[in-house]
């Protein structure tokens, strides 16, 4: 497989900028809300609004007025039609607006599920008070930038399944199911899982509740910036170019359910703070599922660019 505050925020951008087909599951989960993920309710000057497609609701919640209708609509359009199956959940931290459809729907995960080998390596790194080993870094860069299968088994190994479910445990991405047997690639994720990831890593999680350290998110953050120009593609799509692009993409052909495509990222600096997850099967060529993660991608990038603008 070939993916506070403004002083916050500039923090995590200058940390992130210092510090084929593989595997092969089942399962489903329980519907999750995104809109959950921020912890804590909106107040009443936020609006929430929804959009049908395909039998399923695009539903958006934003404090930033005629943010949340014009998001909602636009999701659903790009959406509308596509063939296969799509789910997206998405968070910007200073509109405190977030979006969720089909968020707790199962997916094999493909390379996506990276971002998280990583993630529990370090923080069992962190939990023995060791840094990586020289070839742990070599496999840790690899996976995330050039979406190296071989090392992801590697530290897939070495983690155990213990050691990936204590990170989803402690990252509360409950509805996450690692793949049976070694399969990685077939570890069943969900697009609000996935976004709790991103708002992990752009969001300082300290004391006795520290799931990573500011060192540990910076470090994932950079590597998910210095991903090989060929596998930049996905929710990229359409970002303003002054923000720093954090991605992380997968993909993977079946004989049922056709292509995955997915891509995962966060948007950080230039006064930004926003991620997205963008998941999808069905699609019958890897092309084509490109088109339907780019296609929503772009107009959530537009819809900000243009409530930040005034537009």
């Amino acid at each position: 497989m070939r993916g506070q505050q403004d002083k916050r925020r500039s923090r995590i951008s200058r940390r992130a900028r210092r510090g084929l087909v593989a595997v092969l599951a089942g399962g489903a989960v329980a519907a999750g809300s995104v809109i959950a993920v921020f912890g804590t309710a909106g107040p009443a000057s936020a609006s929430t609004a929804t959009a049908p497609v395909d039998g399923a609701k695009v539903v958006c919640t934003s404090e930033k007025p005629g943010l949340a209708p014009r998001l909602s609509q636009d999701i659903a359009r790009a959406l509308h039609g596509r063939a296969g199956t799509s789910a997206l959940a998405f968070y910007d931290r200073g509109t405190r607006t977030t979006c969720e459809f089909r968020s707790g729907t199962a997916f094999d995960s493909a390379s996506v599920v990276k971002v998280t080998v990583l993630c529990a390596l370090l923080r069992q790194a962190e939990e023995a008070r060791r840094t990586l080993t020289p070839q742990e870094v070599r496999w840790a860069t690899d996976m995330i930038t050039k979406s190296d299968n071989n090392a992801t088994t590697a530290l897939w190994r070495e983690l155990g399944p213990a050691g990936i479910q204590r990170f989803l445990g402690l990252a509360g991405m409950w509805h996450t199911v690692p793949g049976a047997r070694g399969a990685w690639g077939l570890t069943q994720i969900t697009a609000g899982d996935q976004l709790k990831l991103m708002q992990l890593l752009t969001e300082p999680n300290p004391g006795a509740q520290a799931v990573l350290s500011p060192s540990s998110r910076a470090y994932v953050l950079d590597l998910m910036r210095r991903v090989v120009p060929g596998q930049r593609w996905g929710v990229p799509a359409g970002a303003p170019p002054v923000v720093t692009t954090h991605v992380k993409n997968g993909w993977l052909p079946r004989a049922a359910n056709g292509w995955r495509v997915h891509s995962v990222g966060v948007f950080t600096g230039g006064g930004h703070d926003y991620g997205m997850a963008v998941l999808s099967h069905g699609n019958r060529t890897m092309e084509y599922g490109v088109g339907t993660v780019e296609a929503a991608a772009r107009v959530i990038h537009r819809d900000l660019q243009a409530a930040a603008s005034g537009g």
